[in-house]
Order: structure tokens, then C-alpha cells, then sequence
């Protein structure tokens, strides 16, 4: 503004010593994402690289080759790959569909309190996890009078050991996630909702589609943009997870490893065995493996092919 008056009176505009010039603007604007990229990503990540091919033991850091990734070939490595793997995909059952049915609902006109809605769902996604998984540890207690026993209870069921069995512990962490994430999917479903042009359905109707006609031929293929990055996020949540393994059977572990995750493998290794070097292992291959499979899924829904 008061370069502007200046340049009306006729006066030179003076320049402060501190301007940027618009050469040079967008390198200094870059330049914190860059420096946090390399400081907080890109170092841990080459560290965490190098420290796989050693040994470090508390005091003592040796070069030992392959000998880690050789160590990877073990029970306990694979049992944790086929826990998460188990998860993501039950996870992909449930966090795509139902999200997307919700958003659907309350997006509709003829939903009534539409917004309550919204906010009553996406509320687990405010409550910290920790508390959450308290909670579920005490709603999927083995006890008679926990209230998953007491619902088998009203149909005459017998009381299940949730958290000692492999299928119905995998229950519960799906229902946890399901729970956790369930309204965060669906806001994102939402928001490409509210940007379809309601032209589209409007058009629809006048050449006769029904109800799903429209929701099978408009919303669908629509939403394949925002669908991609549900079920890329949800892949990542579903190798990444650990706090809710840890929160449901604690630091000692699950029996027979039921609950053991990716993660939790590399927190057991790294700081209950004081291996690191291991750990950073079992890190980078968890890294490898997530990089693979949302790359071949990216590749198989065809986010990669050209349009036309």
C-alpha cells in the first residue's frame, strides 16, 4: 500500500533490504519443507539403511554384512507379515464400502440431522487410541461379564477367549480399526460427493436411471480418484499398524504371537532386545513391502495407464 501511494506522488520507490525477488521466491519458500524432508526423512531413512547391514548392541556397532536380512527368515518375522498382511486386507473389506455407503447417506437430501451425523461419526477419529484400545481390551475381555460375553450370553453363546485365539483377536482389531477410521474415510468420500455436478443426476433421471443406476454409472466412476487414495492410505494403516496390538495385549506381547505386528516386531527387536541393527531390518523390509504392494495396486486398478 505504501508503495503504491509513492509511485502516485511521482516518488521513487525505495525497496526494503529484506525484499525477496520473485527469481528467488519460490527457492526460499521450498526451503523448510526441504529442510525438514532431509533432516527428519531422508537421514533416518539412510541411517536406518546402513545400520541394517550392522550389529549395534548397547556399546558395541559391527559391520555384519547380509547376516540380518538372513536372520529375517524366521518364524516370528513371518507370523508378524501374515498378521499385518490379514489385517490390511479385512481392513480394505471393511473401510471402503461402509464409509462409502455413509457418505452416500449423509449426503442425501432426504437424510435428516445430516450433520449430527457427520460429527457423531467422526468423533473416534478425535479420541486418542491409547484410550481407545483400554476400552476394546476391556469390552473383548475373556471375563463372563465383559460385553462382547454378555451379547453371546443373550443367544445363548458361550464366552470366547477374544484376545487368545488368531481369528477372533484379527475381530478385534478390525473392529477397532473399523471404529477408528470409519468416519475419516467417509469424510473423504464426502468431499468428493459434494463436488459431482448435480447436473449429472439430474440428467440421469430424465432418461429414466434409478437410484442405483445412477449411483453404479455417476458416483462410482466419480469417485475412482478419491477411491485410490482411500485404499492406498488404508494399505499403508494396515502394515503400519502397532499401537493398537500393543494397547489391546501390552508390552509383554500376545500369546503365540496372535496379535504380533510388523511394527510391534521391530519396538520388540530394536528396544526390548536392544537389537537396532535388526530392527532397522525388519524396518526397511516393512518399507519394501508397503512400496510393492501399493505400487502393484496402484498398477492393477490402472492409475498408471494413460486416458485417453
Amino acid at each position: 500500500m505504501q508503495l503504491d501511494k509513492q509511485a502516485a506522488r511521482g516518488k521513487p520507490i525505495v525497496k526494503s533490504r529484506w525484499s525477496i525477488t520473485p527469481k528467488y521466491a519460490p527457492y526460499v519458500f521450498v526451503t523448510p519443507f526441504i529442510l525438514s524432508f532431509l533432516v527428519f526423512f531422508s537421514y533416518p531413512l539412510i541411517d536406518a539403511v546402513i545400520m541394517s547391514f550392522q550389529q549395534v548392541l548397547p556399546g558395541a556397532v559391527k559391520f555384519v554384512g547380509f547376516d540380518n536380512y538372513k536372520k529375517l527368515l524366521n518364524p516370528d518375522f513371518f507370523k508378524a507379515l501374515l498378521n499385518n498382511t490379514r489385517y490390511t486386507f479385512w481392513t480394505l473389506i471393511v473401510l471402503l464400502p461402509i464409509p462409502l455407503v455413509l457418505a452416500v447417506l449423509v449426503n442425501s437430501k432426504r437424510m435428516k440431522a445430516s450433520y449430527f451425523f457427520r460429527s457423531t461419526l467422526f468423533i473416534p477419529a478425535l479420541t486418542s487410541v491409547v484410550v481407545a484400545g483400554i476400552i476394546f481390551r476391556l469390552v473383548f475381555s475373556e471375563l463372563d461379564g465383559a460385553i462382547m460375553n454378555s451379547l453371546l450370553g443373550l443367544f445363548g453363546l458361550p464366552s470366547q477367549k477374544w484376545l487368545l485365539s488368531s481369528s477372533l483377536s484379527m475381530f478385534a482389531l478390525v473392529v477397532l480399526a473399523t471404529w477408528r477410521w470409519a468416519g475419516i474415510n467417509m469424510l473423504y468420500f464426502l468431499s468428493a460427493l459434494q463436488n459431482i455436478p448435480r447436473e449429472l443426476y439430474e440428467s440421469a433421471e430424465l432418461d429414466g436411471a434409478g437410484t442405483l443406476g445412477k449411483f453404479f454409472r455417476i458416483t462410482l466412476p466419480l469417485l475412482k480418484p478419491i477411491s485410490l487414495y482411500v485404499f492406498t492410505i488404508t494399505i499403508y494403516g494396515g502394515y503400519a499398524m502397532f499401537t493398537e496390538s500393543f494397547m489391546l495385549w501390552g508390552s509383554r506381547g500376545s500369546p503365540q504371537n496372535v496379535g504380533l505386528t510388523m511394527v510391534g516386531y521391530i519396538y520388540q527387536q530394536g528396544f526390548q532386545y536392544f537389537d537396532l541393527g535388526f530392527g532397522s531390518t525388519v524396518g526397511i523390509t516393512l518399507l519394501g513391502i508397503t512400496l510393492l504392494v501399493s505400487m502393484l495396486q496402484l498398477k492393477l486398478l490402472g492409475f498408471f495407464r494413460k486416458e485417453d
